[in-house]
């Protein structure tokens, strides 16, 4: 069962992944071609730093993309396959659950390539150092929580995203109102902060991305 879900997700994911491990693997090698010409440390580590964001991007954007994919077809179909199929509901979501999160593997080793090869090529200044399986494993568990949290909401009816775009709405709304009666609070940031700096959920997308520091 867990084989034949592997091979039908594969079949709607494998573009998705495809383009995202030749984006994992550029990402590295692009970081060093514009930091080559640095004259200074201080200015290889800003230059490689500029960078930092894409792996967060990335990261995020797989494990949106897979998530969907992971349950296109089935709302589509409205769950008649699922339904015709000789498991329990919780059974069947951990197999979907499970065969797309393989799927992330594939650019996670890009990236971890292509960081051994700036590691190796020789073109990192004296004093620094490399960090590749440190920013290897921070993309993984970026994707990770990206794909278990859209896929979670991906599972759900369409009720359930329309909850979830609604309190978005109401945030968007709420700040408009702040604005309005002219209250000196930024709701949005400190939605931001509570989601984004530790220990909130996606603080992992956060800070700095360094795959050369000192």
């Amino acid at each position: 069962m867990f084989r034949a879900i592997v091979a039908t997700q594969w079949k709607w994911t494998r573009s998705v992944v495809l383009l995202a491990t030749l984006a994992g693997f550029a990402l590295p090698l692009a970081s060093l071609q514009t930091a080559r010409n640095a004259s200074t440390p201080q200015e290889f580590i800003g230059t490689m730093q500029a960078w930092g964001a894409a792996y967060a991007l990335l990261a995020g954007a797989i494990g949106l993309l897979v998530a969907l994919a992971a349950w296109g077809h089935d709302h589509q179909g409205r769950h008649v396959y699922a339904l015709s199929l000789p498991i329990s509901r919780p059974r069947y979501v951990l197999l979907r659950f499970f065969a797309g999160a393989l799927f992330l593997l594939a650019p996670t080793v890009a990236v971890l390539l292509a960081s051994l090869a700036v590691t190796l090529s020789g073109a990192i200044p004296e004093g620094l150092h490399a960090f590749p399986l440190a920013l290897t494993l921070r993309f993984l568990f970026a994707a990770a929580v990206a794909y278990a949290l859209f896929f979670s909401i991906g599972s759900g009816t369409t009720k359930t995203a329309g909850i979830v775009l609604g309190i978005f709405a109401l945030l968007l709304f709420g700040q408009y109102l702040l604005e309005v009666v002219g209250a000196r609070f930024d709701l949005l940031s400190h939605v931001a902060d509570f989601l984004f700096i530790r220990p909130g959920v996606l603080s992992i997308f956060s800070g700095r991305w360094m795959l050369v520091d000192v």
